[in-house]
């Protein structure tokens, strides 16, 4: 589940039909920080009042240096967030300070917790990560839950994605959401229509209903005696069970949140698809995020992939502009909707600065920010987890010029409102690498599935206990 490289993907091309989106615009309701009303800072009021002004819309009218801990490329920088707080709190300075790898991050922020010192002011906590935070970590960050606005808060946010960072009696909330990968499929348009195969996003839709459909489908683009020499259907068997898995009703985690594999129905389900697909011979046997899956994008060695709305940055990352139109997205995902991906912003009660970390973490999450971060020309997929944001007219009619002008807004957004994730577990990462390693055991040394089962089981027992 580590995503860090989805956010050092190139910029996107979308063309949004609303595109005067401004990323310092108040009008929202939820878009004061502290829920303290307009951002502006009170021309022509006393200087008491422009004070308590920028006390209350700001944290502190106090010149600070508000630090802000992430992994990879957020892009709150890159698409002039930064300079537009600047204009409503410019006694604010904000300084990133960024871990390249989540993994690396994690174990860093860990370390800082468990000393209680080195803390920013503001830490991302990633999805494959934030159960642990709510599970061991929770006292150590401020309780959203408990602020004034907390039902403003909640109310803007996707459930699941509040619930995610949340207890389970739902008391306790360790951050507030910055983005989500609802999902769809990303499809190479010519290297279909080279094998003969519907190329257009509604026919072939109609032919990938479910994964079955899917699988079949890989197999006569395989057959094809037209397709392009060394192109198979999609990347790899990972990239079906990491998008299956989370379409049942449990994943890796039981209802209770405990680590239970073996029993789960989401697990079953995409072990079989995948080693279908891998026994099949449709998948391009590529390890995902690794430098031959990355120069793939290009290659034509696959022409198919589950595709989080993170995943066309990427895309474009790896396949570079002369690609812009060979790629399109279907709007569909076979068996039903999912999501791969998504932050939090959480603020540790030992945050230096904590009032002005609260009313930054705050306006980045809201609603305008969530909108200009997926309307913005130099964005890279971050679909909104504010259900506001994702509701606004410029965010669901978006297109995608790189994809061939795809309705992007409608198909993610339509798919997003489809969401129930299953419960999520502190070890979802470690689990979904013991899996997707076996599994390119099955694509590349011909593991028998059930031997690669087992060793998955055997190395995640070592992992949960």
């Amino acid at each position: 589940m580590d995503r860090t490289v989805r956010r050092t993907a190139g910029a996107a091309v979308l063309v949004a039909a609303l595109a005067a989106v401004s990323a310092c615009s108040s009008s929202s309701s939820n878009n004061s920080a502290t829920g303290a009303g307009s951002a502006s800072t009170g021309g022509g009021a006393s200087s008491a009042a422009s004070a308590n002004t920028a006390a209350s819309v700001c944290g502190t009218d106090k010149p600070t240096t508000v630090t802000i801990g992430l992994f990879g490329t957020f892009g709150y920088k890159e698409n002039g967030l930064y300079d537009a707080y600047k204009k409503i709190c410019p006694n604010i300075t904000i300084k990133e300070d960024v871990v390249e790898q989540s993994a690396d991050y994690w174990t860093k922020l860990k370390t800082h917790l468990a000393a209680g010192s080195g803390l920013d002011d503001i830490q991302a906590i990633e999805v494959g990560f934030v159960s642990d935070v709510v599970k061991n970590h929770a006292n150590q960050f401020v309780n959203f839950n408990s602020l004034p606005n907390a039902a403003d808060l909640k109310a803007s946010f996707y459930p699941w994605k509040w619930e995610q960072a949340s207890n389970s009696d739902g008391s306790d909330t360790v951050g507030l959401g910055t983005d989500s990968g609802p999902m769809a499929i990303c499809y190479r348009s010519d290297l279909l229509k080279a094998a003969g195969l519907p190329s257009n996003p509604q026919a072939f839709a109609a032919k990938i209903q479910t994964w079955d459909d899917f699988i079949n489908l890989g197999k006569q683009y395989e057959a094809s005696k037209t397709k392009p020499s060394g192109s198979s259907f999609v990347d790899s068997a990972a990239s079906i069970f990491s998008t299956a898995v989370y379409q049942g009703e449990e994943a890796y985690a039981n209802s209770s949140g405990q680590p239970d594999v073996a029993n789960s129905d989401g697990v079953q389900t995409a072990w079989k698809y995948a080693t279908q697909a891998a026994q099949a011979g449709i998948t391009a046997k590529l390890q995902q995020f690794t430098p031959a899956w990355n120069k793939a994008f290009s290659s034509g060695a696959f022409a198919t992939i589950a595709c989080p709305t993170w995943m066309m940055g990427y895309i474009q990352g790896q396949a570079g502009p002369s690609y812009s139109g060979k790629w399109d997205v279907a709007p569909v995902l076979p068996g039903g909707a999912a999501n791969w991906g998504g932050s939090w912003l959480g603020v540790p009660v030992k945050a230096k600065n904590q009032a002005a970390a609260l009313a930054l973490a705050e306006w980045l999450t809201n609603k305008d920010q969530q909108v200009t971060m997926w309307t913005s020309p130099n964005q890279g997929g971050h679909w909104p987890s504010n259900q506001l944001a994702a509701a606004d007219p410029s965010v669901q009619s978006a297109t995608s010029a790189y994809f061939s002008n795809a309705p992007v807004g409608a198909i993610f957004g339509a798919i997003a409102s489809k969401l129930k994730l299953p419960q999520i577990s502190p070890y979802d990462t470690q689990i979904q690498n013991a899996f997707t390693t076996q599994l390119t055991n099955v694509e590349t040394k011909g593991t028998s599935p059930d031997k690669a089962f087992a060793a998955a089981l055997a190395a995640i027992k070592q992992v949960t206990g």
